[in-house]
């Protein structure tokens, strides 16, 4: 049976990390020191990355020399990230819908990890939540897909084999989110999990941060900083205060 919010299973389980063990990782690590020498961040800041999966963002942001806290609701994620803790990283398990109780010099929402909700209130309580944790001047950065290229674009249809496992996955456009049907035979049984991103253009996502309060200082359209252009950006990375 499936629970309330999808998220919930889906990324507590081992497979969500089998099909997405191929990140790019250089590319993660090129945006975050891009994004942190154009936010001007010098090494005391304290950066919170919300939601952190397993850590793999906070783990390179520590590197740099940041202290670090990362929350996420998945259990086993955090279980996973707090092998790496030390002094200046650590993880706890967050929802982000709450507001952040300490404050930031820096939140990061990185990886399309946002819009997950049917109810745009919930949607903007994610953003209201992160502003809390914000101190004053400090930055909220938003990473999300850019919905009209990715509509443009969209893969219907894709086999993946992966530790051998054959992931079926097929991609639509429906009722304003963009879903990800994800079916596989794993352990003597058969899956299926549909990843749900709700369908947010820049002129929606203007409206949300507006409406949480938040003013919108840059609009990135792909991990090297260059400007958003609707037609041909991959990404739609917002920087707000």
């Amino acid at each position: 049976m499936e629970t309330k919010d999808w998220f919930t299973s889906w990324f507590d389980t081992p497979y969500y990390h089998v099909l997405y063990k191929h990140r790019n990782d250089a590319d993660a690590q090129l945006f975050m020191k891009n994004i942190t020498r154009f936010l001007n961040l010098d090494t005391t800041a304290h950066i919170a990355d919300v939601p952190c999966g397993k850590g793999r963002h906070s783990i390179y942001l520590n590197s740099l020399g940041y202290t670090v806290t990362g929350g996420d609701l998945s259990k086993n994620s955090i279980a996973h990230a707090k092998k790496f803790e030390n002094d200046k990283l650590h993880f706890e398990v967050w929802d982000m819908r709450k507001s952040i109780e300490n404050k930031y010099d820096a939140v990061f929402n990185l990886f399309t990890s946002f819009g997950y909700f049917e109810d745009d209130a919930e949607d903007l309580s994610v953003l209201k939540g992160m502003k809390s944790g914000l101190k004053e001047d400090a930055f909220l950065v938003v990473d999300f897909l850019n919905v009209i290229k990715t509509q443009q674009n969209l893969v219907k249809e894709e086999v993946k084999e992966i530790e051998g496992i054959e992931f079926h996955i097929k991609r639509e456009i429906k009722d304003g989110f963009i879903l990800k049907h994800i079916s596989f035979f794993a352990d003597d049984r058969q899956h299926n999990y549909t990843e749900k991103v709700k369908f947010l253009d820049f002129n929606k996502m203007q409206r949300y941060f507006t409406e949480a309060g938040l003013t919108i200082v840059e609009v990135f359209g792909d991990y090297n900083l260059t400007p958003f252009d609707e037609q041909n950006s991959n990404r739609l990375i917002i920087v707000a205060k």
